[in-house]
């Protein structure tokens, strides 16, 4: 059995290299850019299951906005929790 140790520093750069990709994903220049998503576009975007994401919008991380039974999120507000500045 191979034993792997990761070091804060891995972590760290693992983390910067994710952002700099999600930045790249919700910064994608479209035929016009979404600044509104639906609920699978934020799971998919997060990697997260339908609970969490309704924990997020119940303990008030994530806003949103509800259309007749679609619940739509701000492009900007994922972006800001991802970046770490906590709750929108």
């Amino acid at each position: 059995m191979n034993v792997e140790l990761i070091t804060r520093e891995d972590l760290l750069q693992f983390k910067a290299e994710l952002m700099q990709e999600l930045k790249q994903v919700l910064h994608q220049p479209t035929q016009q850019a979404k600044q509104w998503m639906k609920s699978a576009d934020v799971r998919k975007l997060l990697n997260i299951s339908p609970g969490t994401l309704q924990n997020l919008r119940i303990n008030g991380t994530l806003r949103f906005t509800k259309i007749g039974g679609i619940f739509y999120y701000k492009a900007q507000d994922i972006t800001k929790i991802l970046e770490g500045n906590g709750t929108v």
